[in-house]
């Protein structure tokens, strides 16, 4: 299968790219990745090869695509794929996207045999949000005139840091973007991560509107529930780990979180530190075995406290 993966980053977050990128090394994927980014280049990316591309392996290419757009970038997701599939990768087969706070656990093949049951996605930290959630009835009402149709019953809200689709089910996305460019019309500010009232209809415009396209999506969806992302209580997650809200792992300071705050380094923290290490080199390696030692320490005596 020609595979392509895809992700949005600005200022730090180029270091979730890179541990996002080695992650995908370490466990098999063979292709093209695709980064747009507002600003600045990653230093790790300054290589004498042609403008904007990388060649991170033998396998692996990464291309740098700088954005204009001035909305969030999380809402500019479905933009983005729908651009790379009609002008950088019309021959690909399925195209996944990632946000950079996330690594990846398990083997790639398992993605691509996932998305072929129907679209990828993963259960939401808060992911009951039952068919009847007066959220659901009002999407139903304000998008049902404008020739929306939310058939699908859903029980699962889920998270908007990744996504991966087949070719055939293209159209899921364009509902998607179709949805967010609505809330738009509907003064939804789309510069701005949420709106900051859940009880709006569209509090979250990228996330809510990928779980309206799910609801409106004639062919099959795919979830995983809170292992998919290692959300759930206590561990034991195998496909992804992400560092959803909060600080983000690469401006974490671990030891002095757990000392003020009581808080033990996230099985996200631990994944992002252990994938520093890999064909990209983002930090320099006197920085990388502080951050190590932080995290060692952290988590030896959040052994005891937290």
């Amino acid at each position: 299968m020609n595979t392509v993966i895809c992700t949005l980053f600005e200022g730090d977050y180029h270091l979730g790219v890179a541990a996002l990128i080695n992650s995908l090394s370490a466990h098999g994927f063979k292709g093209t990745v695709y980064a747009g980014y507002r600003g600045h280049l990653p230093p790790w990316a300054s290589l004498p090869s042609p403008a904007g591309t990388l060649k991170v392996t033998s396998d692996i290419t990464v291309h740098f695509i700088p954005l204009k757009t001035t909305i969030h970038l999380t809402n500019y997701k479905p933009d983005f794929m729908l651009d790379l599939w009609h002008h950088h990768c019309p021959d690909a087969d399925a195209l996944f996207y990632f946000d950079p706070d996330i690594v990846i656990k398990c083997r790639w093949s398992f993605f691509e045999e996932w998305a072929a049951f129907g679209v990828a996605v993963c259960r939401d930290i808060n992911g009951d949000m039952p068919n009847t959630h007066p959220l659901r009835q009002m999407w139903r009402k304000i998008l049902a005139p404008l020739d929306i149709n939310l058939h699908r019953p859903m029980d699962l809200y889920v998270n908007g840091g990744f996504v991966g689709v087949v070719k055939s089910q293209k159209a899921f996305i364009e509902v998607w973007q179709h949805t967010i460019s609505l809330m738009g019309s509907l003064n939804i500010n789309l510069n701005k991560l949420s709106q900051g009232d859940r009880t709006i209809p569209f509090s979250f415009p990228d996330q809510d509107a990928l779980n309206i396209a799910c609801m409106a999506h004639t062919g099959e969806v795919s979830t995983i529930g809170a292992d998919g992302m290692d959300f759930q209580w206590g561990g034991g997650g195998y496909v992804m780990s992400h560092a959803a809200g909060g600080i983000k792992p690469w401006r974490k300071r671990f030891l002095l979180t757990l000392l003020t705050k009581f808080q033990r380094p996230s099985i996200a923290d631990r994944g992002f530190v252990a994938n520093l290490n890999g064909p990209i080199h983002p930090l320099p390696p006197n920085r990388l075995r502080q951050i190590k030692f932080d995290l060692f320490l952290a988590c030896a005596l959040g052994r005891f406290i937290g």
